[in-house]
């Protein structure tokens, strides 16, 4: 079965830090790329990072290099993006979904979670 949940979202300050997990199946996990997504209200879903399946290439957004850091856990068939140094801009709906690429552009993707919500508000 293929699927992938996030988890971790929620409301910070700006200058904070979140964690975001996003828990694969276990076939996803081991032949998939997973890659993270966010969407603000009236814009278009942009990619943020990306991790191959092997865990040797990490791809980042400009927006977010320095700040975001994605990692992968074997043992739990989690992603995880940490995110630190928030700033109001990184607001939005923030989804992880897999594919056979480490890319961050949407196309390939096929498996998408059901997104979860970052605020970064004072």
């Amino acid at each position: 079965q293929l699927h992938v949940v996030e988890s971790g979202g929620g409301l910070v300050q700006p200058g904070g830090s979140l964690r975001l997990s996003c828990e694969a199946s276990e076939f996803t996990f081991k032949h998939y790329a997973i890659g993270w997504f966010r969407q603000a209200p009236g814009k278009e879903r942009e990619g943020v990072s990306a991790v191959s399946s092997s865990g040797d290439t990490t791809v980042y957004a400009d927006s977010v290099k320095g700040r975001f850091t994605i990692s992968r856990d074997a043992a739990k068939n989690t992603v995880y993006l940490q995110m630190n140094s928030l700033e109001p801009e990184d607001t939005g709906v923030y989804y992880c979904a897999a594919s056979p690429f480490p890319l961050l552009t949407t196309l390939p993707y096929e498996y998408w979670g059901q997104g979860i919500q970052v605020t970064v508000s004072s």
